[in-house]
């Protein structure tokens, strides 16, 4: 008999200048997103970030920080999925590739709950008060 357990994954809210970078998923579920992917067995959840930026937006991170952790069972359409969210200052030109047929930079302020897939946009709302509160402190 084999437990089903959640899979394991990473995002990362990369900050260029003061917007943030999002790709467009062009597989199900379809959108706007966060970059980010599936952790593979045997590596880091800080090496799966690095590994995921570089595939899917060519950027290296320079300053990452885990943000929080999400894991509500219905964040993901197509399962269970927990994930480790990091922030970190993009490097380099974005682009998209991997799963992204495009990307944009958006500030969190602009953007509306049906914009993005999964809980992206909680996520995002999460880090516009933390920045506030740290900012007012």
């Amino acid at each position: 008999m084999n437990p089903r357990q959640p899979k394991l994954a990473v995002d990362c809210i990369i900050r260029v200048g003061d917007k943030v970078l999002l790709i467009h998923r062009r597989n199900e579920p379809v959108g706007w997103a966060l970059p980010g992917g599936f952790v593979e067995y045997g590596e880091t959840v800080e090496n799966a970030v690095r590994r995921e930026m570089r595939e899917e937006t060519g950027l290296e991170l320079a300053d990452l920080e885990q943000f929080r952790v999400y894991s509500d069972p219905e964040r993901d359409p197509r399962g269970h999925t927990v994930s480790v969210v990091f922030t970190a200052r993009g490097i380099g030109q974005p682009n998209a590739g991997d799963d992204a047929d495009r990307f944009r930079l958006a500030s969190v302020e602009e953007l509306h709950p049906d914009e993005l897939v999964f809980d992206h946009f909680r996520i995002l709302q999460d880090f516009a008060r933390g920045r506030g509160r740290a900012q007012a402190g």
